[in-house]
């Protein structure tokens, strides 16, 4: 039965709300432990994260694996960032729900002010964005790597690190992000279903 005009189904909005609260609550748990590089299981599928500007003291890479709760394989490079400011960011994923695919949006900063963040880890499939590095090392061993506390590989992995970068025009399909400290200014969560995702 449709509610009358200007009322809202509750139910109907439960459904929707349900799957977006516990990927926030996830994502809020993540972040309070700290440098957890994908210790949790992710989900099936990547999600959009963009920023008109990132920049960081301290950068650490390597390849790494995550595992969906079924123990799906998901490659990925994992990004660690030391300390980083970001003009803005944006978070959206694609949810499956009974009513059909919900946009799950997240965004910050900009007007509001930076964003910003420390041991910032992204799990990420791809890295789009103009960069310039500092005092950059390619072909580290991953298990040496000291740009960013936590953030190291296994023993005769392929490595990268450098002193600081910045990246403009940041467009990034991640398995997960989490960080020791993140402050977001301006923060706005959205739940639609015709909402846009960040890119």
């Amino acid at each position: 039965m449709t509610p009358p005009g200007g009322k809202t189904s509750w139910k109907k909005a439960a459904v929707v709300a349900v799957p977006a609260l516990a990927a926030v609550a996830a994502m809020a748990v993540g972040m309070a432990e700290g440098v957890l590089a994908s210790s949790f299981a992710v989900s099936g599928s990547a999600f959009q994260v963009s920023s008109g500007e990132l920049s960081s003291k301290g950068l650490a890479s390597y390849v790494h694996v995550d595992r969906s709760a079924d123990g799906t394989g998901h490659p990925v490079v994992l990004l660690g960032i030391g300390d980083a400011a970001l003009s803005d960011i944006c978070q959206s994923a694609q949810v499956d729900t009974p009513l059909g695919t919900v946009v799950f949006k997240l965004t910050a900063g900009g007007r509001a002010g930076q964003v910003r963040a420390s041991n910032l880890v992204i799990d990420s499939e791809d890295l789009v964005g103009d960069a310039a590095f500092g005092r950059v090392q390619l072909g580290r061993d991953a298990s040496t790597l000291d740009a960013v506390p936590g953030v190291q590989g296994e023993a005769g992995q392929f490595g990268l690190q450098a002193s600081e970068v910045s990246v403009s025009g940041v467009r990034s399909h991640a398995r997960s992000a989490t960080g020791g400290d993140f402050k977001l200014k301006g923060l706005s969560l959205d739940v639609n279903l015709s909402g846009k995702a960040c890119f």
